[in-house]
C-alpha cells in the first residue's frame, strides 16, 4: 500500500454506520502482506473499543499454540468415532503449511496480527466465526448418499495428487480462507458445500460482527466474505439454528439396519431354497471378499501384520452391523501395537507438508488407516452382493 495513503480509503475497507456504532470491515487476501499492513494500519487509525477476527476457539488455538498436537489423544479419537475430522482437519493444516513455505506467510497471520494490534490499543477480542467442528458435522449431514460416497476418495485424491500449491489456488487465496479453499479444492463437485462453508458462515460473522460490543468495532474478515456480511448486517439472524447440528435423517439412521437385515436375509433365504450348502457358500465369499478388500486397505499402508489380520477377521462382521466399523477396528489395533510417541506429534507440523511424511507419521498413518480400510471394507461389501446373488 502506498505510503501516506489513508487506510480508511483502502478499496478493502467498508465503513459501516449501525445503530450510531461505526463498524470498519476490512476485507483481507490471506496469503498477502499488504493484508498484514492494512489491518495493523486501520487499527492504528481507529483506535477501536472492539476488533472482531474471523476466527473460531479451535482456530485460534491450532494457529497460536503450535505444542497443542501433543495433547492429542489418538485412541480416543478412533474410540469417540472422530477420526475423520480430525483427517479432515490435518489436510487443511497441510494445505496451510504449504502456502506458509511458499510464501513465508501464514495464513491467517493478519488475523493474529488484528488481535495483538488489538490487545495493544486495549480493544476488546471477538472470535467471531463459527466453531471448525460445527462447520464441518453440519457440511457432512446435510450432505446426500453419493456426495458422502464419492467424498472420501476425493480428500485422498487431493492429498496425494500433488503436493504443490497451483496458481489457480493461489488466487482462490485472495478471495477466500484456508477452510473455504480445501473443502472446495476437495468438493467442487459437490455443490451443496458452499452453503454451510460461506453462506452460513456470512451470516454467523454479520451477526458476531453486529452483536459486538463497544462503538467503534473493527472487523478482520476474508474478502470473499464481505458481500454476505454487508447484505446481512443488520439483520435478524438466527444463530442457533446456526449451531444446531442437524440429527440423522430417517433414511441415514435405519438404512445401515435395513442392509445388514437384507444380507442376512439373503443367508437365511439361500438355506431355504437353494440348501445349506448354498447358503454356506455364500456366508463363504461374503466373509473370503469383504475381508480380503478390509486386509487390502490395511496393507495399502503398511500396517503391523496382526492390524491387516484384525482387519480381515472384523470385516465380514461390522460389514452386518452398522454400528461397528473395520476400520476403527484396524485403528484400535494399530495404536496399540505402534502406538504414537511424543516425536510424532512434534514432527506433525513438517510431515502433513508431503505425502512421504504423512505416510511415515504415525499420527497421520493411523488416521489414513481408518479412512482407506473403511474405504476398501465398503467397496468389498458391493463387490460381495452380485457374487452371493448368483449362489442364490
Amino acid at each position: 500500500m502506498p505510503t501516506g495513503r489513508n487506510p480508511l480509503e483502502h478499496e478493502n475497507v467498508h465503513r459501516i454506520t449501525l445503530e450510531g456504532r461505526q463498524i470498519t470491515l476490512i476485507g483481507t487476501a490471506h496469503v498477502s502482506r499488504e493484508s498484514i499492513d492494512l489491518v495493523e494500519q486501520v487499527i492504528d487509525t481507529e483506535a477501536p473499543d472492539t476488533v472482531c477476527v474471523e476466527l473460531c476457539q479451535p482456530r485460534y488455538e491450532a494457529i497460536r499454540q503450535k505444542e497443542k498436537w501433543q495433547e492429542t489423544d489418538i485412541v480416543k479419537v478412533i474410540r469417540e468415532k472422530r477420526a475423520s475430522l480430525l483427517l479432515s482437519q490435518l489436510v487443511m493444516a497441510s494445505l496451510q503449511r504449504k502456502i506458509s513455505q511458499k510464501f513465508n506467510v501464514i495464513p491467517g497471520q493478519e488475523m493474529l496480527r488484528a488481535i495483538d494490534r488489538g490487545e495493544a490499543a486495549g480493544a476488546q477480542i471477538v472470535l467471531a466465526d463459527r466453531e471448525i467442528r460445527i462447520t464441518l458435522l453440519r457440511t457432512w449431514r446435510n450432505m446426500g448418499f453419493w456426495s458422502k460416497v464419492k467424498f472420501l476418495p476425493e480428500v485422498l485424491i487431493s492429498l496425494f495428487s500433488t503436493e504443490e500449491i497451483t496458481e489457480e489456488e493461489i488466487e482462490k487465496l485472495k478471495r477466500q480462507d484456508v477452510l473455504e479453499l480445501a473443502l472446495q479444492t476437495i468438493g467442487d463437485k459437490l455443490p451443496g458445500l458452499k452453503t454451510t462453508l460461506i453462506d452460513e458462515r456470512d451470516l454467523y460473522l454479520a451477526h458476531s460482527i453486529g452483536q459486538a460490543p463497544g462503538q467503534r468495532i473493527v472487523a478482520v474478515v476474508g474478502a470473499g466474505h464481505v458481500p454476505g456480511i454487508l447484505a446481512h448486517l443488520g439483520q435478524e439472524i438466527d444463530i442457533a439454528a446456526l449451531n444446531e447440528i442437524p440429527e440423522k435423517g430417517r433414511w441415514a439412521r435405519y438404512a445401515g439396519w435395513f442392509f445388514s437385515l437384507l444380507i442376512v436375509g439373503l443367508f437365511v433365504a439361500g438355506f431355504f431354497y437353494s440348501g445349506s450348502q448354498a447358503s454356506l457358500r455364500m456366508i463363504t465369499w461374503w466373509a473370503l471378499i469383504t475381508a480380503s478388500f478390509s486386509a487390502l486397505g490395511a496393507l495399502i499402508l503398511l500396517a503391523h501384520p496382526l492390524t491387516i489380520l484384525a482387519a480381515a477377521l472384523a470385516a465380514p462382521i461390522t460389514t452386518l452391523h452398522p454400528l461397528l466399523a473395520a476400520g476403527w477396528i484396524a485403528g484400535l489395533t494399530e495404536a496399540t501395537f505402534r502406538k504414537p510417541q511424543v516425536r510424532d506429534f512434534l514432527a506433525l507440523a513438517d510431515d502433513i507438508v508431503s505425502v512421504r511424511g504423512f505416510f511415515r507419521n504415525k499420527i497421520t498413518r493411523l488416521l489414513l488407516l481408518v479412512a482407506v480400510v473403511n474405504l476398501t471394507t465398503s467397496i468389498g461389501t458391493f463387490v460381495s452382493i452380485p457374487v452371493i446373488l448368483r449362489l442364490f
